[in-house]
């Protein structure tokens, strides 16, 4: 079978031959053989009809043919092939395989395949950045280095801003794209992006993740950051064509002796060459589109530049804090164990939970100190004694108005050291009941005892027992001191293990006689 041409091919052949176009023109514009052209002259020529193309011979005709209508239904509705599959054998009896529904639905598609369209947009409305290679800069050493370029066009009037920076950090994008809103007095509403891992952190078309930072600059400049779909140059195709020209015409064949002087050269280059050419698809200069439309359709500028902060993913350890700068500030208890976003400056330090929540402030401290919310401190962690005289106090009067006084009492006495007696007093409501330990506390406070000890002995005990317990009278001895004594007395001790402070044994009266006898 002889070769055969699309349609439209076959109408560009006759229509530029008609136009008195050689055979020879025709054959290398439209790419095909001279021998075809010859042809299709010679049929014009004759007054015959030109052949109308068939297509090319694809073997026998697929099963899915007597189904096409169905098909391109459904193909129409966005099913799947394997989904359209299925539907041909439950709803028609299809006894042909998957896989001729497959290549059916891929020959479809292939000729359905849309134009791509184009976006024009409002005044103000985008600007879209991209990266490439920079000039030629000297570095240390008398070495040469290309740093990279970064270049903003806004996407009405097609005016740029270009600046070389050595690294692709977070940071360095963020101030060459402030220096741009800076350089056109005003900000695009909205700053097409790549996906670069300085601006993103997640790439998803439908819910990209960004960087935190990058979050905090576009709502402290009013703006929104939109990368583009992944693998998808063409969604910001006005800046793919403007770094180009960058490349391709200010910079070829040029040396720089610093970074500074590469970027001066830019913005001049873009004030005096890139802003007043015609424009190939505006046919306009782009310094008139903008001074006449965009200039004023822009957003304004705030009244300080960006302020720029340190930021870190951080752990939460175990005692509730996060290390920054070699400094330890708490969050609260809930996120121990966690991931927790740290943003600091020279005078403050910011802790963000993963939805970007501020969940904690400190004032910024040296390194090795500690900074500690006493609202992060769990409730029981909280020491009693940490919490006060008064908190002990009052919790003295859930037992009693005896155990109130003689904690009162206590604390008065005793200051600091009495506050632990005062726990010790409240620790023993686990044992006791509150009617116990008040009353035990009645009996001591009416004795002047302010010793836990005879508070527990009191408890439970009767009045007799109460006068017994009550051991801090000037006549009892210590029991060991009597222990003491009876060792001595037989013979089995040494007198100096006696108290000097003992005092005397009283005289007996009757037998005993005037000098009575010790004990």
């Amino acid at each position: 079978m002889a070769n055969s041409i699309k349609v439209a091919t076959r109408d560009a052949i006759l229509g530029l031959l008609g136009q008195g176009w050689s055979e020879r023109r025709v054959a290398r514009e439209l790419g095909v053989n001279r021998r075809t052209v010859r042809r299709y002259a010679r049929l014009a020529g004759s007054g015959q009809s030109a052949p109308n193309p068939t297509p090319p011979s694809s073997g026998p005709e697929s099963s899915c043919e007597p189904f096409r209508d169905v098909i391109l239904a459904k193909l129409d509705a966005s099913l799947t092939a394997q989904r359209i599959y299925q539907d041909l054998v439950a709803e028609h009896g299809f006894e042909a395989s998957y896989q001729s529904v497959k290549r059916f639905c891929r020959r479809r598609r292939a000729r359905r395949e849309l134009p791509f369209r184009r976006i024009e947009v409002e005044p103000g409305a985008e600007g879209q950045v991209d990266l490439g290679r920079g000039g030629r800069v000297k570095v240390a050493g008398g070495r040469r280095r290309r740093p990279h370029v970064l270049r903003i066009a806004l996407g009405f009037s097609r005016r740029g801003y270009s600046e070389g920076i050595w690294r692709e950090t977070t940071d360095d994008f963020l101030g060459a794209v402030e220096n741009s809103f800076w350089h056109f007095g005003g900000v695009p509403r909205h700053v097409v992006i790549d996906n670069l891992k300085a601006a993103v952190i997640t790439a998803d078309w439908f819910d990209p993740e960004l960087n935190p930072k990058i979050e905090a600059f576009a709502r402290h400049y009013g703006c929104i950051f939109l990368p583009t779909k992944p693998y998808t140059p063409r969604h910001k195709g006005k800046i793919e064509s403007g770094i180009g020209y960058v490349q391709g015409n200010a910079l070829p064949d040029r040396d720089f002796d610093g970074l500074a002087e590469h970027n001066a050269f830019l913005l001049e280059w873009e004030t005096t060459v890139a802003d007043v050419r015609i424009h190939g698809t505006t046919k306009r200069r782009p310094i008139d589109l903008f001074e006449e439309f965009e200039r004023a359709a822009l957003l304004p500028l705030p009244a300080e530049r960006f302020p720029f902060f340190h930021e870190a993913e951080r752990s939460v350890h175990r005692d509730g804090h996060v290390e920054v700068a070699k400094a330890y500030y708490s969050v609260p208890p809930e996120y121990v164990g966690t991931r927790v976003w740290a943003r600091w400056d020279s005078r403050v330090v910011r802790i963000l939970n993963r939805r970007l929540e501020e969940i904690a402030v400190h004032v910024r401290r040296e390194p090795g100190r500690f900074s500690t919310d006493p609202f992060h401190i769990p409730s029981e962690k909280v020491s009693i004694i940490e919490r006060g005289a008064e908190y002990l106090l009052k919790r003295a009067t859930l037992v009693g108005p005896s155990a109130q006084r003689w904690a009162e009492a206590v604390v008065k006495s005793r200051g600091v050291q009495g506050m632990r007696v005062v726990q010790g007093l409240l620790s023993l409501a686990r044992r006791h009941t509150s009617a116990e330990i008040d009353r035990a506390c009645g009996l001591a406070l009416g004795r002047g005892a302010i010793r836990l000890k005879a508070v527990r002995n009191l408890i439970g005990s009767t009045g007799e027992q109460a006068e017994l317990f009550v051991s801090e009278h000037p006549v009892i001895r210590n029991m060991n001191e009597y222990g003491r004594i009876v060792k001595v007395v037989l013979g089995e001790g040494s007198a100096d293990v006696v108290p000097i402070s003992a005092p005397q044994p009283r005289p007996l009266s009757g037998e005993a006689g005037a000098e009575g006898l010790a004990l």
